[in-house]
């Protein structure tokens, strides 16, 4: 579980029903199930129409990956693709056959045994960089489902409350009960605008980030794969999958580094 999705989604909701009640105001107030099925009725039919079912059906994977935390190192990936150099100068290429096939890594896996099989470096590059593209175009199609219900939602919390208002303005002979018609109408509203702005447009974010994060590691491998083709030295092969990492796991791995080079 990503703690940081669950905790800042109960911090908002927290800061905010915490901010009502600090002046007086009472929980039960902001329950109405008629402007929720408004609401949130609304911005899922409104999605359901944008979108095609073969999306829609990867609503479940996306919030996967925005709730779920995926260990990622790619320090431990350079290594292993260093060691794997290694192996291929000293023993060749089809010496990496078991343990490719072996591989928990789908994409890695399937660039290793390309690159066993003889397949032409040009060829492997655009293989790879399909699937890359696949998955970004599909991560992509996600984060937009998320989109979309961010920016229908704030327009039916308004047509919410049109409607309320409109159920208000009928019954102008009970001037007692208009006030509490009219905070009931616009609780659509709010509805509308904090789903938004804490729920769907986050979560397109993240889904964003961890599908930049995928795409980041996929092309580590990649360059590590040509480069094992290309039968370079796997210290040349280090410095330049280093580059991919970010300044922290860059002193982790040169301190590793000093450390192995220690008598």
């Amino acid at each position: 579980m990503d703690l940081t999705t669950v905790l800042g989604l109960l911090l908002g909701l927290a800061g905010l029903i915490g901010g009502y009640m600090w002046d007086g105001g009472h929980i039960n107030s902001l329950i109405i199930p008629s402007a929720m099925l408004i609401v949130f009725g609304g911005t899922f039919g409104a999605v359901a129409v944008s979108f095609p079912g073969s999306i829609l059906a990867k609503i479940p994977k996306a919030l996967s990956i925005a709730f779920m935390q995926v260990k990622r190192d790619p320090a431990a990936t350079i290594n292993e693709l260093v060691d794997m150099a290694s192996i291929a100068r000293r023993e060749g290429v089809l010496a990496l056959e078991q343990r490719a096939q072996e591989h928990e890594n789908p994409f890695l896996k399937d660039g290793l045994l390309m690159v066993v099989d003889g397949t032409d470096p040009e060829l492997t590059r655009q293989i790879l960089e399909l699937e890359m593209d696949a998955i970004e175009h599909q991560v992509t199609n996600m984060s937009k489902v998320f989109e979309a219900g961010g920016g229908y939602a704030p327009t039916m919390g308004i047509i919410g409350t049109v409607m309320g208002l409109i159920h208000v303005l009928g019954n102008l002979e009970e001037p007692s009960s208009l006030g509490p018609a009219i905070a009931v109408a616009f609780t659509a509203t709010l509805y509308g605008v904090m789903s938004a702005n804490l729920v769907y447009l986050p979560i397109a974010n993240k889904i964003k980030v961890r599908g930049k994060e995928m795409v980041n590691e996929m092309e580590l491998m990649l360059e590590g794969i040509l480069a094992l083709q290309a039968g370079e030295n796997p210290q040349l092969i280090k410095k330049k999958l280093n580059s991919f990492l970010h300044d922290k796991s860059k002193k982790a791995v040169e301190e590793d580094d000093r450390n192995g080079e220690t008598p």
